[in-house]
């Protein structure tokens, strides 16, 4: 596949290109479910293909071709060349200067999940669902999936690079009904559970069926429950749900592509302009968030993106000031700063674009117990259930599973259908703290979209429970 690229490479220059460069990517991916002790879904699907990107005469052409021999490689060249050419107006693009980067980065596995019989994984499935065990649960469901990527990229930079990037994940869903009510709990996270770029192992310590029961008492529970009272009010987000929060009012916005406005699809633009970047207070002094593919388990770790660049760690912002941004060679030299490093495109049947890998939230100090201490009166707000911002990435509403009211920093009674509304820097302005290293968890999502032909990325967060004042939580009235 190596050699594919380079005769890509080879046949876009003779074609006139200024700068190309070639992807070729292998995947599998595997996925079991089951609902209700039974196999719901059972995939295990493969794909391969190679992608090449172009410039020339200053416009971006690209091109993709499923099959894998150096007569598909080189017609994928020459049609990017083509496109580039036909692309209509004056183009002046340029790239920043990138060191040609030779190597190879591989996923740290201890047990192959390829390797795992299938029936072991329904099997751990099931077992999961048996104990998500309520009279008011009326659909349980489990899945556990993984997925193997092998990709080389070669550009007439000189790059030539191989990684391998193995994925596994799993989560159980908990639905209960009654009396025309609905209710969810899932573990460990919501919208597709949590994935890591990891072994089988991860899967396994991820503990579903030891979970499982707390899940569905909490399910059941919340039918039972209080709705969450409207008003402002001091609230606590866990850790879960400040993962989703910095993927959409801090990650999104921070692209730079959005903020020049050359991407809109899937989430709009951004409230961020490029000369904010140094000045902006984005947040309060407790505010920190770092950009790191290089993370342990990161599902959004790897060795070099899609453009060549090393995988290096970026503040985002410090101390509530922005002082980062998410950027590709392009958009890099626009500004005049950086040098890339967060393009990444998904498989080899698409353009790589400007992408969230790890986006964390740095912790604070102190214990979650610390985090309610001093709260006379507040939520405490866990796992999201919903989410809604504005193509600006700065008016939003969240809504969580699950809430509990704080009185005199203890946890009291359970809530339901707790929601908070926000504009995103009056809402980082107003974080009071963020719990310390032993409470800061990650997980990571399947489902970041963006781009048109759509694409999705693989990413992970980490975060912190934190502690914001003033918020508005329910219906305002």
């Amino acid at each position: 596949m190596k050699a594919l690229c380079e005769a890509a490479v080879e046949a876009a220059l003779g074609a006139g290109a200024d700068y190309a460069d070639a992807r070729a990517v292998s995947r599998r991916s595997q996925r079991v479910e089951t609902k209700n002790g039974r196999v719901d879904a059972l995939s295990d699907s493969e794909s391969e293909g190679i992608g090449v990107r172009v410039l020339l005469g200053g416009a971006w052409g690209f091109a993709c071709d499923r099959r894998i021999s150096v007569e598909g490689a080189r017609e994928a060249a020459r049609r990017a060349c083509d496109f580039a050419s036909a692309a209509p107006g004056a183009h002046a693009r340029a790239l920043a200067p990138a060191d040609p980067q030779t190597g190879s980065y591989r996923t740290p596995v201890s047990r192959d999940p390829f390797a795992v019989p299938l029936e072991e994984k329904v099997e751990l499935c099931l077992r999961a669902e048996e104990a998500l065990t309520s009279p008011d649960v009326t659909v349980r469901s489990a899945f556990v999936r993984a997925r193997r990527e092998l990709r080389l990229f070669v550009s007439s930079d000189g790059a030539s690079l191989e990684q391998e990037l193995v994925e596994c994940g799993g989560g159980i869903d908990a639905v209960a009904t009654r009396d025309g009510l609905y209710q969810l709990r899932s573990y460990p996270s919501a919208h597709g559970g949590s994935s890591a770029q990891a072994g089988w192992e991860y899967v396994e310590a991820l503990g579903l069926a030891e979970e499982a029961p707390r899940v569905a008492e909490q399910a059941a529970a919340l039918l039972r429950a209080d709705r969450c009272p409207a008003g402002q009010t001091t609230v606590v987000v866990d850790a879960e749900q400040m993962q989703l929060q910095v993927h959409e009012s801090v990650g999104h916005p921070t692209e730079l592509d959005r903020i020049y406005g050359t991407e809109a699809a899937y989430a709009g633009t951004s409230f961020l302009g490029p000369d904010d970047l140094g000045t902006l207070r984005y947040g309060s002094e407790h505010m920190n968030v770092t950009a790191d593919p290089t993370t342990p388990l990161g599902l959004g770790s790897y060795g070099f993106d899609d453009e060549g660049v090393p995988a290096q760690r970026q503040p985002i912002v410090r101390d509530g000031v922005l002082r980062g941004l998410l950027t590709s060679r392009e958009t890099a030299a626009r500004i005049g700063s950086g040098s890339g490093g967060s393009m990444r495109a998904d498989g080899w049947s698409r353009m790589p674009l400007v992408r969230m890998s790890n986006l964390h939230l740095e912790p604070g100090q102190g214990s979650f117990e610390e985090l309610l201490d001093g709260i006379d009166s507040g939520i405490y707000l866990e796992t999201n259930k919903s989410w809604s911002i504005d193509d600006k990435r700065l008016n939003f509403q969240f809504g969580t599973q699950i809430a509990w009211e704080i009185r005199n920093g203890q946890l009291g009674r359970m809530l339901r259908d707790a929601t908070y509304t926000g504009v995103t820097p009056v809402f980082w302005g107003s974080l009071e703290r963020v719990a310390g290293p032993e409470t800061w968890r990650m997980h990571g999502l399947t489902n970041c979209g963006k781009g048109q032909p759509g694409q999705f990325a693989h990413v992970s967060h980490g975060a912190s429970p934190a502690r914001f004042r003033d918020v508005q939580v329910g219906v305002s009235t």
